[in-house]
């Protein structure tokens, strides 16, 4: 499904009201497995491409300009239209900032539908491919089933890693670690 250096989704809310209206879209249309194969190429592109971050992320441009640029770069990707036309929504809406967090909620929504349990990590530096099976063991041990990981690299984490279950958050980044120590030493003085 997703790929290194995905980023973590919301939890909830508003990427997943839009990542279940695409998913039900889709299957309407009888596309879902394009859909959710150009969806998975959609996060991998937003990964990619610094250019297209920075669009996603600027509030500074407007939605005439942010629907063309979108338009085209899809279109020259060869996205498909239920895709484009998802984008424009998003665009319209003024919600393309979280277009990525969107995607994110969609892949977890199709792990959902098949059975498979999404965790999210972050790391501090990239994972290798040992450590990631090695977590999947683990994750595996403490009974959770199929399990698909969703990398995400954070550089503030300082070294440890941050595992989101569902609801469930495992936190033992040394940037967690420092700050219960420093909440901890200002109720000590």
């Amino acid at each position: 499904m997703a790929s290194g250096g995905t980023t973590i989704s919301s939890g909830g809310g508003l990427p997943d009201r839009y990542a279940a209206a695409l998913y039900a879209h889709a299957g309407d249309e009888n596309a879902l497995d394009e859909t959710i194969d150009q969806m998975e190429a959609l996060g991998r592109l937003v990964d990619e491409s610094p250019d297209l971050r920075r669009l996603l992320a600027s509030p500074l441009v407007d939605i005439n300009t942010a629907q063309r640029a979108t338009r085209a770069v899809l279109a020259a990707q060869g996205f498909g239209r239920i895709v484009q036309d998802f984008v424009g929504v998003i665009v319209s809406n003024r919600r393309l900032s979280v277009l990525r967090r969107i995607i994110n909620a969609f892949a977890a929504l199709v792990a959902e539908k098949r059975g498979v349990v999404v965790a999210e990590v972050e790391t501090a530096y990239p994972i290798t491919d040992v450590q990631e099976q090695q977590l999947r063991a683990r994750l595996i041990e403490a009974g959770y089933g199929r399990v698909e990981i969703i990398k995400r690299v954070d550089p503030s984490l300082l070294g440890g890693l941050v595992v989101k279950i569902g609801a469930r958050l495992y936190d033992t980044s040394l940037k967690s670690r420092l700050q219960r120590l420093q909440y901890a030493m200002k109720g000590a003085a």
